[in-house]
């Protein structure tokens, strides 16, 4: 898995502070950013945390790379509908070998890592070989209609592809850019850095967390799964580690 910040909103916590001060100040718009040094903003964001005025948070966002990761992956997190997404299509790129995401559970079996592989390359092959048949389908469908070679072989590989693609598996890597606002991404680190969150997604999760408490430290402080700063959220489904999670996302 590989997780890189593409682009995010600068002077970010002075940003949000000065959107704080004109919701509970009288100040106009040229004077919100007057006064406002590094322990104003702090303070000003630690009293938006406190109070649970997440709003001004929104003026800022993040933008992030991502490889290296399964379509299983990518399912769960465009669940998280307050962002925009951009994933590598296999409807238009067509994948010679594609790469796949092995669980650990399986990767430390050696006869269900076995299965497994034998699977992925039984898909490459049934896509092969369907993309084939499909593209001489399509192709001669195209000529006998009068269109040019090359016309015809370009359309019939995308259509031929947008097909064959049923066979791939959710283990499928993929390439996605998302951009999320910082109160989305507080929403998203609490439930994905979770114990109980899918292993995958909460790697990524913890990875992000990583990078933007390097970003932005103040915003970020307290960031993290449900748990750090209240009792458990999952209720009779906790994982029962309370201790250890905080300990964990304290020196994170």
């Amino acid at each position: 898995m590989k997780v890189k910040l593409l682009s995010y909103t600068p002077n970010g916590e002075r940003l949000i502070a000065s959107a704080a001060k004109l919701c509970y100040s009288p100040v106009g718009v040229s004077q919100i950013e007057k006064g406002l040094d590094d322990e104003k903003v702090e303070r000003f964001l630690k009293t938006l945390m406190d109070l649970g005025h997440e709003s001004p948070i929104e003026h800022v966002s993040f933008t992030f790379g991502v490889e290296g990761v399964s379509r299983t992956l990518t399912h769960q997190l465009v669940r998280h509908r307050i962002a925009s997404y951009s994933q590598q299509s296999q409807r238009y790129v067509k994948l010679d070998q594609f790469e796949y995401i092995i669980p650990p559970s399986i990767a430390e079996d050696e006869k269900a890592k076995e299965l497994f592989i034998e699977a992925m390359e039984r898909d490459q092959k049934y896509y092969d070989e369907i993309s084939d048949i499909l593209f001489n389908k399509y192709f001669d469908k195209y000529i006998k209609e009068g269109m040019k070679e090359k016309e015809a072989r370009l359309k019939a590989e995308k259509e031929s592809i947008e097909d064959a693609r049923y066979v791939f598996p959710n283990a499928c890597e993929t390439k996605i850019v998302f951009t999320m606002n910082a109160r989305t991404l507080l929403n998203f680190f609490r439930l994905r850095c979770c114990n109980r969150a899918q292993w995958e997604i909460r790697q990524l999760a913890i990875e992000m967390l990583k990078i933007v408490k390097k970003t932005y430290p103040t915003l970020f402080k307290n960031a993290g799964p449900g748990c750090l700063r209240g009792p458990c959220p999952e209720g009779a489904m906790t994982c029962g580690k309370i201790k250890e999670v905080r300990e964990k996302f304290n020196n994170l």
